[in-house]
């Protein structure tokens, strides 16, 4: 029986951009991780200072490259926004949902990612 309740917001142009390593995930706690970040000011004015990982053995990695952190706490709070996850047939990458307008994948973020998938290979 369908909802007869329509809802009144329609379709989303709400983007996320998924990077899929394709590994046989064998322990899926060890690919989880996010970033916890620290910051200072409020609102517009707000910037990332330090960026840490939270999760299983590839957080434990990602903890230990101070270079990546670095670059990540270069980055926007929500672009600095990372998770990673594993999925049936390999793990993802992923930050936040943007809209249409700011969309976009950056050369730094494409390096993030590229950095983070060296360490899923390795694990």
């Amino acid at each position: 029986m369908q909802d007869s309740t329509i809802s009144s917001w329609g379709a989303q142009d709400r983007f996320q951009a998924h990077f899929i390593v394709k590994v046989n995930v064998t322990n899926p706690s060890k690919y989880v991780a996010r970033t916890i970040l620290e910051t200072e000011g409020h609102f517009a004015t707000k910037k990332v200072t330090s960026v840490s990982w939270d999760g299983g053995i590839l957080a434990y990695e990602l903890n230990k490259d101070a270079q990546l952190n670095d670059l990540i706490a270069k980055q926007s709070v929500k672009d600095a926004t990372i998770f990673v996850d594993p999925s049936d047939n390999g793990v993802r990458i992923y930050g936040k949902w943007e809209d249409s307008y700011d969309f976009k994948i950056t050369k730094e973020m494409y390096a993030i990612y590229d950095k983070i998938a060296e360490y899923i290979k390795k694990i």
